[in-house]
């Protein structure tokens, strides 16, 4: 969660009915790299195969970062 925040953006925005609205505003894709290793750790925990995970990690890839395997 620390590296989320690292690379999250803080953005405030203001809306009719609520006024002024501070948020942070988080990036998934750029900490693709500890959280494909936090999966690994618990594929192994949780005796996944490698095929388990790997779909898991294109899973990750194609929905949550929003973008296919090749970009």
């Amino acid at each position: 969660m620390s590296d989320l925040k690292k690379k999250s953006t803080r953005l405030r925005a203001y809306y009719a009915k609520t006024g002024n609205v501070e948020y942070d505003q988080f990036y998934p894709r750029n900490s693709k790299l500890i959280i494909d290793e936090i999966d690994r750790v618990l594929a192994k925990h949780y005796g996944f195969t490698e095929e388990e995970l790997d779909f898991i990690i294109n899973y990750d890839i194609k929905y949550r970062m929003g973008r296919e395997e090749g970009e």
